[in-house]
């Protein structure tokens, strides 16, 4: 298909006008106009452009891309080694990031929801981002917090007592440890995110709501990839997912 019209679609289907995002969103670096090969990733690092490139990737399409607001707008060193090298192979490189956040279906949070049986019953928080909605059956936080290891593959950290009841859950995929107040103020049992700061601690202490930080990284792996399928089904596009592991 044409680069034009994947980015099209993209835009359309990720409603990528609707938010206020800390980079753009859509085609960062710009490759060969025909694609059939799209490889995806959490982030646009130099090992896996290199992956995608040794694939044969047209198109590279990531959750975390360049250009970052307040970030040196000079493409020099790591930014300029890493675009050269989609330049030299002309690969393209798509990045969205809330809007991939977002999303009712393919995004990171409904994924994640899905993923942990959590049954969503509405958003909160800047531009509607995180989700909270309610487990099945109530687990103790310790039961929680070990299938939240399983599911991600990566031992989370866990704030709260572990024999505490969980039934009410508010989630936000990556650094979302601000939302915790927001969170709280929910009426929920446990707020799930990627990352944690050090008043966090004292917040789950005080109010009784445990906190788990799972992994930025691991909380975005969900919604990338099943973009991708999407993309691959829809359009017979090739489609490989190039994971990197990230303890953070």
């Amino acid at each position: 298909m044409k680069l034009i019209e994947l980015l099209n679609y993209n835009a359309s289907l990720l409603k990528i006008d609707q938010f206020r995002d800390y980079s753009p969103n859509g085609m960062q670096v710009e490759g060969r106009p025909d694609v059939s090969r799209i490889a995806t990733a959490v982030t646009a690092s130099q090992s896996v452009i290199d992956e995608a490139v040794a694939w044969g990737a047209d198109a590279l399409l990531v959750h975390h891309g360049y250009f970052w607001r307040n970030e040196d707008a000079c493409v020099a060193g790591i930014k300029k080694k890493r675009i050269a090298q989609l330049l030299k192979h002309d690969v393209s490189l798509l990045a969205y990031h809330l809007p991939l956040d977002a999303h009712a279906e393919l995004g990171n949070n409904a994924q994640l929801g899905r993923l942990l049986g959590l049954a969503e019953q509405g958003r909160f928080g800047e531009q509607s981002i995180a989700c909270q909605g309610v487990l099945a059956c109530p687990v103790t936080l310790a039961q929680f917090a070990h299938s939240v290891g399983q599911h991600l593959q990566r031992t989370p950290q866990v704030f709260g007592e572990g024999e505490k009841l969980i039934r009410r859950v508010a989630w936000c995929s990556g650094g979302a440890q601000g939302y915790f107040e927001a969170a709280i103020a929910q009426g929920v049992d446990v707020f799930l995110t990627g990352e944690i700061s050090e008043q966090v601690y004292h917040l789950a202490h005080e109010t009784g709501v445990a906190f788990i930080a799972a992994g930025h990284h691991a909380t975005e792996r969900l919604g990338v990839q099943v973009l991708g399928e999407h993309l691959a089904e829809k359009f017979s596009l090739e489609h490989r997912f190039f994971d990197q592991d990230n303890p953070i």
